[in-house]
């Protein structure tokens, strides 16, 4: 569409060897900090809530009646609070260990599942070849190689394990099939991303889990396979669903969260947007603070042809919520 002029070219070419070593406190930059009122008071240990929320992203029309566990200005803002009491916690255990720093580059191992109705193409059983580029998209676009910010993140792959079992499939997001199918296969710790491919339900490409201060077995990233690169899900197999859904595992929310109003996305430089974005609007803006729509962030619900970037905010967003949750 012309906003990212030489894209493929570019993911063909390779992933960029240089990563943004970010320097990180509880202020960093472009996270906006819960309010007072919902964070935990010095030496308090917050309660982790039951449900472990999720996002997703779909495809326009679909048929899901709402996104999968959708955020409210009440979740977002527990998240917030939750967040902040993370890294207090994380702090006062450097400090007793003696150690002060922490984490500015990260490369993250990935377990793929590959869950299968049967061993066709058509059945699930997608290529190697076809995970393989997941994962250099995924180095490319956290790289900051497709024209956005870089970030601290890159991925290896450690293992494709193919799973073939019809109860499984498709993936039914929240069902009890789901969490069967999470606590069998789920490996690693909490560094560790899990991603499971394969048929969705109620037209969804994607959902993921946010971080937790304990690991739960749901962890993880669910992602329609045929949007990974080659794949046959019109407008979105350049593996961008990847990208967006890793986003959610590493913390950010959707750049459309809460709309107009508020802290957002609580990052500060992605302008605010009143409601996802679909094909590539360009010029969209739908609210009155300053700023187009961010059309081509990768949290957004743009084509895969559209997306191209994380902000700073966001890279700074992602490393202090690893440091937090994730960090060993």
């Amino acid at each position: 569409m012309g906003l990212r002029p030489n894209l493929l070219t570019r993911r063909t070419a390779g992933v960029a060897s240089t990563t943004l070593a970010l320097l990180l406190s509880t202020a960093a930059v472009g996270v906006v900090p819960a309010a007072s009122a919902f964070s935990a008071a010095p030496g308090e240990v917050c309660v982790e809530p039951a449900d472990v929320h999720s996002d997703a992203r779909m495809k326009p029309g679909g048929g899901a009646k709402h996104e999968p566990n959708e955020l409210t200005l009440a979740e977002t803002r527990e998240r917030e609070a939750d967040l902040a009491a993370a890294l207090r916690e994380r702090g006062r255990f450097r400090a007793g260990a003696g150690a002060s720093t922490m984490a500015a580059t990260v490369t993250i191992p990935v377990v793929v599942h590959v869950i299968q109705e049967n061993s066709t193409r058509a059945g699930g059983n997608i290529p190697d070849s076809m995970i393989n580029s997941q994962i250099s998209v995924l180095n490319q676009s956290f790289s900051g190689a497709t024209g956005g910010a870089s970030t601290a993140f890159s991925f290896q792959l450690q293992k494709i394990n193919r799973v073939t079992n019809p109860s499984w499939y498709p993936i039914v997001q929240g069902s009890s099939a789901e969490r069967s199918m999470k606590t069998s296969l789920r490996t690693g710790g909490k560094n560790t991303l899990n991603i499971y491919l394969g048929e969705l339900s109620d037209s969804l490409l994607g959902w993921a889990t946010f971080p937790t201060r304990r690991l739960n077995s749901m962890d993880g990233v669910v992602v329609l396979s045929e949007s990974l690169p080659g794949g046959t899900a019109t407008n979105y197999n350049q593996g961008d669903t990847g990208t967006h859904e890793v986003g959610h595992w590493l913390n950010l929310y959707h750049t459309f969260q809460g709309g107009c109003s508020g802290s957002g996305d609580s990052v500060s430089d992605t302008a605010a947007e009143a409601s996802p974005a679909s094909g590539c609007p360009t010029g969209r803006d739908t609210c009155t603070a300053p700023g187009v729509d961010p059309i081509t962030n990768f949290m957004d619900y743009s084509y895969d042809s559209c997306m191209y970037q994380f902000t700073a905010g966001q890279a700074s967003r992602m490393l202090t919520a690893w440091n937090a949750y994730r960090a060993a």
